[in-house]
């Protein structure tokens, strides 16, 4: 049994061109939850949202009974605990933990190449500065130019170049990037979704890099056009998917295509949330990490990402011990083991992240906000 709709109505404030916003609309319309996008407006809008929900970011939700909700990962888990049926996870417990590692790499990983591509290129410099200006800071009484240059600014201090993209991390990123273009070209020439027949949260996190930013800006989509163009038809058929017409199935096991993933998450992702503990819990604000064959220089510490490689731990310990067995085979096989338990302690905040999704306590990435919120 499945009841949304005295939650309604239901309003999702952010940007039509945004990484999480874009995640929670896919999620939103796979499930068929009727809800309206309201373009949050800065800076009018900051102060209410960090008293609703304790911090500015995007997308933030509101229910119709009054209450928000903040990070997209937490507040689709709230809505998938209303379905009894026709998940978006797996009901095998490996193929599970599967998905939500691949969620979670989609999120805390793909997040820095996706605004590289928006930001590195003057193409997507110009569409997204344009865009943001006009739809967030159209109330702001400055001039159109000053407010792009203000988009632009913020964006690349703050997620590019501000956070480990150098000149000379560029190559080793758009390599990595189209590597991952091609693996998802071979999987979705293959099946319509990453585990099988039907959509899952992997499936919904990936729309978040690909969705908005891949496949809407100028220089990625040309490339995935001409190289992979299986997955632009899985970001369409994941729009117009709907869970309560979907009688798809899922594999059976981990599919061996899904092998490079779990490399590129042991070879990269996990020694950098290692490396990212290491300098929060030595307060260092800025690091450099070498991971992946990238070297990233002064990329900023997240204590938010902290508690992501927590989650994942727990993810982990939650599942019965035949299954722990076969996940912790299928890590070693791939490089993630031993990142993923390297530090016996992990530097959290007391009861860090536990009001979520309706109060949060640190952002992905702290980021300046003083220029744009004036």
């Amino acid at each position: 049994m499945n009841d949304t709709t005295t939650l309604q109505p239901i309003t999702l404030h952010g940007s039509n061109i945004s990484y999480f916003t874009g995640k929670m609309e896919n999620y939103l319309r796979v499930r068929g939850i009727p809800y309206e996008l309201h373009s949050m407006q800065l800076p009018s809008e900051r102060k209410a949202l960090e008293k609703a929900v304790g911090l500015w970011q995007m997308p933030a939700l509101q229910l119709g009974d009054g209450r928000w909700m903040t990070d997209s990962t937490k507040m689709i888990q709230w809505f998938e605990g209303k379905y009894s049926q026709n998940g978006l996870l797996p009901e095998d417990p490996v193929q599970r933990f599967v998905c939500l590692l691949l969620e979670d790499w989609a999120d805390e990983w793909w997040w820095r190449p996706a605004m590289h591509y928006r930001w590195h290129y003057s193409e997507g410099a110009q569409f997204a500065s344009r865009h943001l200006a006009d739809e967030l800071m159209g109330g702001l009484p400055l001039p159109s130019a000053l407010k792009r240059w203000s988009v632009r600014n913020r964006q690349r201090g703050g997620y590019t170049t501000g956070d480990g993209i150098t000149r000379e991390a560029v190559a080793g990123v758009e390599a990595l990037s189209l590597r991952l273009f091609g693996q998802l070209q071979a999987i979705f020439s293959e099946r319509p979704f990453l585990l099988g027949d039907r959509p899952s949260l992997a499936d919904i996190g990936f729309s978040g890099p690909f969705f908005r930013h891949f496949a809407l800006d100028p220089v990625p989509l040309e490339v995935i056009r001409q190289q992979a163009p299986a997955v632009l038809e899985w970001v369409a058929r994941l729009w117009n998917t709907r869970m309560d017409r979907c009688t798809g199935q899922w594999l059976q096991g981990i599919p061996d295509d899904l092998g490079p993933l779990l490399d590129d998450i042991g070879a990269a992702y996990l020694p950098y949330l290692c490396a990212n503990v290491d300098a929060v819990a030595d307060e260092t604000p800025r690091f450099d990490v070498a991971v992946g064959g990238v070297v990233y220089r002064r990329a900023r510490y997240s204590r938010y990402r902290v508690w992501c490689l927590q989650e994942l731990r727990s993810h982990y310990l939650a599942l019965p011990d035949q299954a722990q067995t076969t996940v912790r085979v299928l890590l070693e096989r791939h490089g993630c083991w031993e990142p993923l338990w390297r530090h016996q302690h992990l530097p959290l905040l007391p009861r860090q992240e536990d009001g979520l999704p309706f109060k949060g306590d640190t952002k992905m990435v702290g980021v300046n906000e003083t220029l744009i919120t004036q």
